[in-house]
């Protein structure tokens, strides 16, 4: 299953990505597949993560952990506007 990850960040976009960089272990422990990420051109308050795993209950576990909503806050992303957009179909 593949999803796109849409958040806008409060904290600039350099402190996301290192704070995303250095949560590979937890999601190396849910096998997700990070495909893409980065940011709208000439928007770097919006970003965009496409990540690859066998199942939307294991993203739902890992997001409920409280190190990972700890995590993400710390890396400046505004919980309320996060958006799952599950894609169907291709590769």
């Amino acid at each position: 299953m593949k999803i796109i990850i849409r958040a806008i960040i409060i904290k600039g976009f350099q402190n996301w990505k290192k704070m995303f960089e250095e949560n590979e272990p937890m999601r190396n422990k849910y096998r997700v597949k990070v495909l893409a990420f980065g940011h709208l051109q000439g928007n770097m308050d919006e970003t965009y993560t496409v990540i690859e795993n066998e199942s939307l209950d294991k993203i739902q576990e890992m997001l409920k952990q409280p190190e990972m909503t700890k995590l993400r806050t710390e890396a400046g992303v505004d919980l309320e506007t996060q958006k799952f957009i599950m894609l169907e179909g291709g590769n």
